[in-house]
């Protein structure tokens, strides 16, 4: 345990990492963003009113304002038996998306994706609280959000869901904007440790979802045009506790982090945190890095995580370069609360990832 004196330090800390109340629009009237860390999910982004100005301070163009926006989602779902990935990014003039399943016991991973060319079967809207978002063909994916609640519909050959992640307490929800590079923003919310309800069939079986587990991940905004972060998300029940960590880098650290840990639904936001390990150059039979090493400096995160597995993309085309690979694996070490509690993870499986991309 940690001694008083320590945790008079971790409160004093946490104290200095507030939110404000979030606004109805994140772009205000005057055509300006608001920056920080919400209490709640903002409802409309407002791009409309936002004043994109070029690197040389000079109105934008219809067009530059357009196509330089880009919006993902992203929903994971962990039951007894599966782990779940669905994905739909918008970044203009291209729609993708993926749907993964990976079985824990055997350790393999059925997957299908869609790569769609500007305006063909995709469509988001720049909206956390009441939106849709789809990409169609062969194989249907859709997340739609009603009221903050997130409903996700999915038909494969191999996976049949209609499921939505229940949200109880909006003020729970991890909602942050901050400012990127010279000109642009990037809004971030993320929830995880969430409960799901629906019906879930995989290869023909039915599956039950009493311990399923979920998170989800809304980003949008005028992000780099070459960019790249790391990230780890876990959702699981350790012991009598109910817990989920969101953790990143390389995208949100202006002045802002979008790092959090849930412990049994209550929201505490963290430091910086960093990523440590060594990429393995790219061959025939690529092997994951062995081993992550996660951590903070104020010692309230010390994670290791071990990939069992990955679902990876690269795609090289004229527009767009993404080096795209997410690891399902172990996460082992120790979580610290706001309290001083310390929660100690023995191969917890989770999410990890690292992305490039150009945009």
């Amino acid at each position: 345990m940690i001694c008083n004196g320590e945790r008079a330090v971790l409160k004093e800390n946490l104290r200095e990492i507030e939110t404000k109340a979030a606004p109805h629009c994140l772009i205000d009237d005057s055509g300006k963003v608001q920056y920080g860390q919400f209490n709640q999910p903002i409802a409309q982004l407002g791009l409309a009113e936002f004043q994109y100005l070029s690197s040389m301070d000079k109105p934008a163009s219809a067009w530059a304002k357009h196509f330089h926006y880009k919006q993902f989602q992203f929903v994971s779902v962990k039951t007894a038996h599966y782990i779940l990935g669905f994905a739909i990014a918008d970044i203009r003039y291209l729609g993708s998306g993926f749907c993964y399943v990976y079985n824990i016991a055997k350790q393999t991973l059925q997957e299908v994706s869609w790569l769609k060319p500007y305006g063909l079967a995709y469509g988001t809207e720049p909206s956390s609280m009441n939106s849709r978002a789809y990409i169609n063909g062969k194989n249907t994916l859709s997340i739609t959000i009603k009221n903050g609640q997130w409903q996700l519909a999915v038909e494969t050959p191999f996976l049949s869901a209609e499921l939505e992640l229940v949200c109880q307490h909006s003020d729970q929800v991890m909602a942050m904007c901050s400012p990127t590079a010279y000109n642009g923003w990037t809004y971030t919310q993320k929830h995880n440790a969430l409960c799901v309800s629906g019906n879930l069939s995989i290869n023909g079986e039915a599956q039950h979802l009493n311990d399923a587990l979920a998170g989800y991940d809304f980003s949008a905004g005028y992000m780099r045009r070459e960019t790249s972060w790391r990230w780890a998300s876990i959702s699981a029940q350790l012991n009598d506790v109910c817990l989920g960590v969101n953790l990143a880098a390389g995208v949100n650290e202006t002045g802002f982090n979008e790092n959090v840990l849930w412990i049994d639904g209550q929201k505490q936001l963290l430091g910086p945190v960093h990523f440590e390990f060594t990429r393995v150059p790219a061959s025939g039979s690529e092997q994951a890095p062995i081993d992550w090493h996660i951590y903070s400096a104020d010692g309230r995160i010390d994670l290791h995580f071990s990939p069992l597995n990955c679902r990876q993309e690269r795609l090289n085309l004229w527009l767009l370069k993404s080096n795209f690979r997410q690891y399902i694996g172990h996460f082992s070490g120790v979580l610290v609360d706001q309290c001083g509690q310390q929660h100690r993870l023995d191969k917890v499986l989770g999410l990890s990832e690292d992305h490039f991309a150009r945009w």
